[in-house]
Parts: C-alpha cells; structure tokens; sequence
C-alpha cells in the first residue's frame, strides 16, 4: 500500500528529519488518541495530540499533550503568556491551522503558533503526533519535534 506524504512529511523531509509514516484505522466516531493507540497498538503515554487554544493575551497557541491527559487551562495560560486561554471551537480549526479535527499536527500549520509540549514527551525515544490527516500518524524522535516547531517543553497538566 502506498501511502501520500502529507505536508507536514514534506517539510520533515526539507530538515532531514527522520520519521516513519504510519497508518491506521479511521473510526469516524472515534477520532481519539486512545482509538488511535490501541489501532498502533501502542503505549497511549506516546501518542500526542495537537491542540490549539486562544489567549486573552497574545492569541493563538498550540499545546501537543498524551492522549489521554486534558489539557490545563492555567497552566497553558501561564506557559503561554496568558492570565486564562481556552481551546478554539472545533469550527475555527481548519481556517486556522489548514487541517481537521482528527488530523491536526504541530507541523506546518496555515500559520507559525508558538507550541508548547509537554514534558513527558521527553521519557519516550519516539512518540507518536498526527501527519496532518486522519488515518495517519508520523513517529519520530520528540527533541527533532521539539527543533522543528520551535516548541517549549513544559508541565500542561497534573498526574
């Protein structure tokens, strides 16, 4: 099966970046991290989602956190810059970032965000993020993550 680079493998490639692509599953009513864990059958403390969240401050901002875990608004915020954040609505994803819900990566979004991800991406020799569309994950090495989106890597949430 062949499987299309995506934006987001493109750009990995232009940095010499190494990365495998990997399929998976799509269940349309079941776009989570945990769904896409157990389709890799992997450890879902290694594979991230992508969110995005506005500041009162200064805007727009990406946080990249395991599957399972929420993100924490007060931490976000204080990460960030921000007194308080929340996610954006699900409508403003695509005209935003250029990808949907279930497909969204940190990589080659419309525009440049500040990223922040967190810490414990760093206990793992690979992790999984999307690729930028559904049904395919990219595992790489979380510092090359880290390089490429400029991201800081900080506490998003409490165990």
């Amino acid at each position: 099966m062949k499987i299309n680079k995506t934006n987001a493998a493109r750009l990995l490639d232009k940095a010499k970046i190494a990365y495998e692509l990997i399929p998976y599953e799509v269940d349309e009513n079941d776009l989570s991290a945990i769904h896409v864990a157990d389709s890799l059958g992997e450890n879902i403390e290694q594979v991230f989602k992508t969110l995005v969240l506005h500041g009162d401050k200064n805007g727009h901002f990406v946080c990249v956190i395991p599957g399972e875990h929420e993100v924490d608004l007060k931490l976000a915020a204080k990460a960030s810059g921000n007194k308080k954040c929340d996610l954006i609505p699900m409508k403003e994803l695509l005209p935003l970032t250029g990808y949907i819900r279930g497909g969204c990566t940190p990589i080659g979004m419309k525009k440049t965000f500040s990223t922040y991800i967190h810490e414990s991406c760093l206990n793992y020799p690979y992790i999984y993020i999307s690729a930028g569309q559904r049904g395919l994950q990219l595992k790489l090495d979380p510092n090359d993550l880290i390089k490429e989106v400029h991201a800081e890597v900080c506490i998003l949430f409490h165990d």
